[in-house]
Formats: C-alpha cells, sequence, structure tokens
C-alpha cells in the first residue's frame, strides 16, 4: 500500500495518507495571536491539508488539541464548537503542554478517513 506525503519537508510532513486514513502534523497559528485567532488559522489549515489528501472535517475520526495554557479552554472550545457545528463530531482529547515557542497557545493534530 503505497504512502503519500503532502508538503513534505526535511523534518516532517504536513499530512501523510496510508490507504484510506489522512494523518496531519501538528498545526499551529500565527505566533503572539490571540487563542481565538490561532484557532481559527489551525482549523483552516486543517481544512485545506484535509481538502488536499481528499477528506474534510466530515471525515474526522480523532483530534488532540494542546493548550499552553488551560484557562484557554473555553476560548477555543467556542471556535471549535462553531467549526464543528455542521459534521460529525470525532473522538477528541484535549491536555496542556508547553507547545514550540510561549507564542503559540493552541495546536491540533487531526487523525481522518478519506472520502
Amino acid at each position: 500500500m503505497p504512502i503519500t506525503r503532502i508538503e513534505q519537508g526535511p523534518r516532517m510532513s504536513q499530512a501523510v495518507i496510508h490507504g484510506d486514513t489522512v494523518y496531519l502534523a501538528g498545526q499551529v497559528g500565527a505566533p503572539g495571536a490571540s487563542v481565538t485567532e490561532q484557532t481559527r488559522a489551525v482549523l483552516a489549515e486543517i481544512e485545506a491539508l484535509l481538502a488536499a489528501a481528499g477528506s474534510s472535517k466530515n471525515a474526522l475520526l480523532m483530534a488532540t488539541i494542546w493548550l499552553a495554557d488551560m484557562a484557554d479552554f473555553a476560548e477555543m472550545n467556542a471556535v471549535w464548537d462553531a467549526w464543528i457545528a455542521d459534521a460529525p463530531a470525532p473522538a477528541r482529547a484535549t491536555g496542556e503542554a508547553r507547545l514550540a515557542t510561549p507564542d503559540y497557545k493552541v495546536e491540533i493534530i487531526v487523525t481522518a478517513a478519506r472520502i
């Protein structure tokens, strides 16, 4: 079964397709932007990568969300809830972690089926 890589770089690919499963790398928004702005940017990038892989948010299987501060949970969820409202909700986990730079407030990783 072939493996297809999207936006492959020397360190990582932004998406990897194996069979009918799409794995996305963690997506982050513009450093320093608000949690709302970063979450919107991340979800837009996720949609674009899923489309490039032949999928969409309607085929999400799992989402892992990392927040730099769990105090931002409600703010991130407000954006997430609006985004996922018209699609089947995936399995999801959210945790707090120190991200690659203190300017990142949210990182989202998803796995989806190809449709």
